[in-house]
């Protein structure tokens, strides 16, 4: 179940990261209410995870599905250039994170 919960954790920062960036600095209520929501969730599911995860394994794997979904999000949704070494940069870190999940 901490698996569950970690994997929650790690799209809610996928969705604060985005709804932060759509907010205009927390200027536009709406997508700055979401964000703060959006964190809080994320922190608390982080938190219940960490319960039975390694802190460095739960941590790195929060950390990593928000870094690399962001990037998703910045390519797909923002139209940001998905240049080669950007991509390497992002399978790397997917393959950090499979060596992490491995090794719990």
């Amino acid at each position: 179940m901490a698996w569950i919960f970690l994997a929650v954790a790690g799209l809610l920062e996928v969705i604060w990261a985005y709804t932060m960036k759509l907010s205009d600095g927390f200027t536009r209520l709406g997508y700055s209410s979401i964000t703060i929501v959006a964190m809080i969730a994320s922190f608390g599911l982080l938190s219940v995870a960490m319960k039975s995860l390694p802190l460095g394994t739960a941590y790195t794997i929060w950390t990593g599905i928000g870094a690399v979904g962001a990037f998703v999000v910045g390519i797909v949704v923002l139209g940001e250039v998905a240049s080669p070494m950007r991509i390497l940069a992002a399978i790397l870190i997917v393959g950090g994170l499979v060596l992490m999940k491995l090794s719990s």
